[in-house]
């Protein structure tokens, strides 16, 4: 009997998203596949044992996916060429910066007949920066134009339309390039259900890294605007401080331990319950977002949404009068912000309607089926 089961090797820059982002699309590739994922090293020891269950092959480094460090990217590019020479799979799939860049130049290097390249948002590298950033950014665009330079063999994933056409803009990609966009990484709208949110002791939710582009200072300066006219009103912030070349200032995250603003919760390993007790997530993101996942899951769970009009994010607010799910509002305007947060608070009734449209939206939109059934397709997987 002939085995016509291809290697698939998957490639990131943390663990962490290999479950929570990747983990139904990896299920759909083990009925015909078998999987290898190239990771930094698993923290959680839950994410490794199910990995184990599932017969996925894990494959660890130390990548570190935030900063730049000469000597550990070439060993990363040494480790993953030897690893692709030793397995020699059918299809590479990479997401996020340097495992796109670093891993589609080795898998060219090495003749893999599929590569198919996932941009999980743009991040930094193509927003006004200041000058220490600039150079970073720079080498950034560079290295992603030769490494996604056309080939037959490479089809390009976008999570949104603004990021494709922006590489398009900036001459990185062109009209040659296969290039395909699907709706973010997709929500199971199984394993965030839907819940009633509160509404007679509301609270602000946001789920974020503690960097600056995500909007940390805006939600913390608007929530001081609104305990000055509702005191019973609850801020909470979910998210890791890490070594980033973003991270907020010292003095910004003292005042957010503090607890007298917000309610810092610090980085969770399931988000749900903390969903469960809000009434309205915030996201006042100007990152650069592919499609921001813990906007998708508060609306799966039925949450009304603030966020940004910015790349990705606006993705996920509905304008449509009979459906809309959320506000969107300028880049960092805490009065913007702070006005939205006060309009429900004064309307709460809509935080129950736009949560109910949300969850609609998301099903039409997001569902993780759906969005995992075009990835297949576009991989070219069985």
């Amino acid at each position: 009997m002939i085995d016509n089961r291809k290697k698939v090797l998957i490639a990131c820059d943390s663990s962490r998203t290999l479950l929570d982002f990747r983990g139904k699309l990896i299920e759909e590739l083990l009925m015909k596949n078998d999987v290898h994922v190239f990771t930094p090293k698993i923290s959680q020891q839950h994410v490794r044992e199910r990995l184990q269950i599932m017969n996925v092959t894990v494959h660890e480094n130390k990548l570190n996916g935030s900063n730049v460090s000469i000597l550990s990217d070439l060993k990363y590019i040494i480790q993953l060429y030897n690893l692709i020479k030793e397995i020699k799979p059918d299809i590479f799939f990479p997401y996020t910066f340097k495992p796109v860049i670093y891993g589609t130049i080795v898998a060219k290097l090495c003749k893999i007949g599929r590569i198919t390249p996932m941009l999980t948002g743009l991040g930094y590298n193509f927003a006004d920066k200041p000058p220490k950033k600039r150079l970073v950014s720079t080498i950034t665009r560079v290295l992603l134009k030769f490494s996604l330079s056309s080939s037959k063999r490479i089809r390009i994933i976008f999570q949104n339309r603004d990021d494709y056409q922006k590489l398009m803009a900036s001459g990185i990609i062109g009209v040659k390039h296969q290039a395909f966009v699907v709706n973010g990484s997709g929500v199971d709208l199984t394993h965030y259900d839907y819940s009633p949110p509160e509404i007679k002791q509301i609270s602000f939710l946001m789920i974020s890294r503690l960097i600056n582009a995500k909007g940390i200072k805006e939600f913390y300066e608007a929530a001081k605007l609104i305990r000055q006219k509702f005191s019973n009103v609850r801020f909470k912030l979910i998210g890791s401080y890490d070594d980033n070349i973003d991270s907020i200032n010292k003095e910004l995250y003292a005042s957010i331990r503090s607890g007298e603003v917000i309610e810092y919760l610090g980085p969770v390993d399931d988000v749900r319950p903390y969903i469960k007790e809000a009434s309205i997530l915030v996201l006042p993101s100007y990152y650069g977002e592919g499609v921001p996942r813990c906007i998708l899951e508060g609306m799966a769970m039925g949450r009304a949404i603030i966020t940004c009009d910015s790349v990705g994010c606006r993705e996920t607010v509905n304008t449509a009068a009979k459906q809309r799910n959320g506000f969107l509002i300028p880049i960092k305007n805490v009065a913007a912000l702070a006005s939205k947060m006060e309009y429900y608070l004064k309307h709460t009734k809509n935080i129950l309607t736009y949560g109910l449209n949300g969850r609609s939206f998301a099903k039409e939109k997001f569902d993780v089926n759906l969005v995992n059934a075009e990835m297949l397709k576009i991989m070219q997987v069985d």
